[in-house]
């Protein structure tokens, strides 16, 4: 939903009262990909944006090339894929929600296969779970389960679980599989609060564990270290990192260490939106919305503790997502407000981000991901 609109609503409302689908980066598989698809919102503005556009990525220089797109999508913000990536679905961030599914035979040409309702508002994540597709519905504090078709079409809704929360509306933000391949784990940024399930053969959710975060912190996503023993919990409305260790074989966070994403910056407002870890687990980054800048952390530990290593400017504003290249020697980030995809460096061993080294215009744009 818009930034704007639901930071205005959550401050009311707060007043009152390695794995694809785990967000490890395609470089964890060894690719050496080019195409990048690209979202933004249609619906959000003005500018508006384009919604469903297409680009390829010069490993060496960085440089991102739009090279076409798909009319008519509607507010697609985020992007999974098939275990054998050729296809590709997206939200469809509307209320009644949608999945839409693409071919991808042709990289550059994506094509549509078909939509489906999710059951849900404002889906605002996907991820795939075997024969299953998983959404995290903003809107209505909901997630789903779809059916696959065998040709990667997306079929019926199987289940809706709807969460709670105790101070604030519930706002599902991200739904993921663990590292085990054994667990649904959902991200509520209204209910504080993240969500372990199992899901059975029939796609029904059975709730685990609701690890209770504290009141306001607003966890928004979470990525999981490569040794699979801990995540990365970022509350988009405290500016913080919480470390959890999982137990894979009981499906439970604990809570640990809570890290700053800011340092000592004190920037009027602040809204994180993104959060990765490097394929060597090293390193976890994190967006700054507000101060407008990537987050650097150094992982000690073996995932345990993180390090604030510093801030780099994003070279724009309102950096909703950011992706490493598969190659990890960029870094590309989504500002929304200013409309364009900046690509930085990135010093694969020490982890160092470098400052802005080239744009490209996408009004209103919410997410790079490359196949």
């Amino acid at each position: 939903m818009n930034g704007l609109n639901r930071r205005a609503f959550l401050g009311a409302a707060g007043a009152g009262g390695l794995m694809l689908a785990t967000g490890v980066p395609a470089s964890a598989y060894g690719r050496n990909v080019s195409t990048v698809y690209i979202g933004s919102f249609t619906s959000w503005g003005p500018p508006v944006g384009p919604g469903f556009s297409v680009g390829t990525v010069d490993p060496v220089s960085g440089k991102l090339t739009l090279t076409g797109g798909i009319p008519g999508i509607v507010d697609p913000s985020w992007f999974t894929y098939s275990r054998d990536r050729r296809i590709l679905y997206s939200t469809i961030e509307s209320d009644p929600g949608k999945v839409t599914a693409y071919t991808i035979a042709d990289p550059q040409r994506p094509k549509v296969l078909n939509s489906a309702d999710v059951n849900g508002a404002h889906p605002t994540h996907i991820s795939i779970h075997g024969r299953h597709l998983l959404a995290a519905n903003y809107g209505s504090g909901s997630v789903s389960v779809l059916s696959l078709r065998a040709d990667g079409r997306v079929g019926a809704v199987t289940d809706v679980v709807k969460h709670t929360g105790d101070n604030r509306a519930a706002h599902a933000h991200e739904v993921v599989t663990d590292p085990s391949g054994r667990w649904i784990v959902a991200v509520d940024l209204g209910a504080d609060s993240v969500y372990v399930y199992s899901l059975g053969t029939a796609g029904k959710l059975k709730l685990n564990q609701q690890l209770r975060l504290p009141v306001g912190l607003g966890p928004r996503h979470l990525a999981f270290h490569p040794n699979g023993r801990y995540a990365y919990i970022l509350g988009e409305l405290r500016s913080e990192v919480t470390v959890a260790a999982w137990d894979a074989a009981a499906g439970r966070f604990t809570p640990g260490q809570v890290i700053s994403t800011l340092g000592d910056a004190t920037p009027p407002e602040n809204f994180p939106g993104e959060i990765e870890v490097s394929a060597d687990g090293r390193f976890v980054y994190a967006s700054n919305r507000g101060h407008d800048s990537l987050a650097t952390f150094t992982v000690g530990e073996q995932g345990k503790s993180l390090s604030f290593a510093g801030t780099t400017p994003t070279g724009g504003t309102w950096p909703r997502h950011f992706t490493l290249h598969p190659n990890g020697n960029w870094v590309y980030v989504s500002n929304q407000r200013t409309g364009t995809i900046n690509w930085l460096p990135r010093d694969p061993g020490t982890g160092k981000l470098g400052t802005s080294a080239g744009s490209v215009t996408v009004d209103n744009v919410g997410i790079v991901s490359f196949r």
